[in-house]
């Protein structure tokens, strides 16, 4: 028996716009469609979460490498050199979805040429670190590092559920003015009153 308290809702008009928002920075549309706690939260938790594993990876674990060759070790079914080089670090499709925190690595993956390292854009920010960092952090870090990448990873993956949520939009809105029923098999106390 359905509830008279709450009205199932049909996805919100703006929901492409939502979903997109909540791509960009992570519970945006959840705050754009008037969900501001939720949003709040949805922000809160997937950056710290991803700013966290930034943290913990010396802030040299999201980057996309150029590592596509021509040879069958880097680029075994002959791909487009893109799609090679995030075959080779399959990590960054995840990072990917936590949004614009995750675009300085595409910024330094299409601009950054390591002939010219006097001037890096970005100050170097999530830019491909050099094989002899990525040595000293395997060597030096106690799985930290790969750790700190499963963090970063996992707040992107994380982030796609909040973009779902912003998509859907509310499951139910309580009308206002309406009072909760028990169910129609529930049993009823009667209140005491002191």
């Amino acid at each position: 028996m359905a509830n008279p308290a709450y009205d199932k809702v049909p996805p919100p008009e703006n929901a492409a716009l939502a979903a997109f928002l909540s791509y960009l920075v992570p519970g945006l549309g959840q705050i754009y469609q008037g969900r501001v706690g939720k949003g709040i939260l949805f922000f809160v938790c997937v950056y710290t979460l991803f700013f966290y594993g930034m943290s913990l990876g010396s802030w040299r674990n999201v980057y996309l490498p150029d590592t596509a060759g021509e040879d069958s070790q880097t680029n075994p079914w002959n791909l487009p050199r893109w799609a090679a080089n995030l075959y080779n670090r399959p990590h960054f499709v995840g990072q990917f979805w936590v949004g614009v925190a995750a675009w300085p690595a595409a910024y330094q993956y299409n601009v950054y040429d390591p002939r010219r390292n006097d001037d890096p854009p970005l100050g170097g920010f999530e830019r491909q670190p050099s094989e002899a960092v990525l040595q000293e952090l395997q060597r030096n870090g106690d799985k930290t590092w790969d750790l700190a990448w499963v963090y970063t990873v996992i707040a992107g993956v994380l982030n796609v559920m909040v973009i779902y949520d912003a998509f859907a939009g509310p499951a139910f809105v309580v009308r206002p003015g309406r009072r909760e029923e028990p169910p129609a098999n529930a049993t009823v106390l009667p209140s005491v009153t002191p």
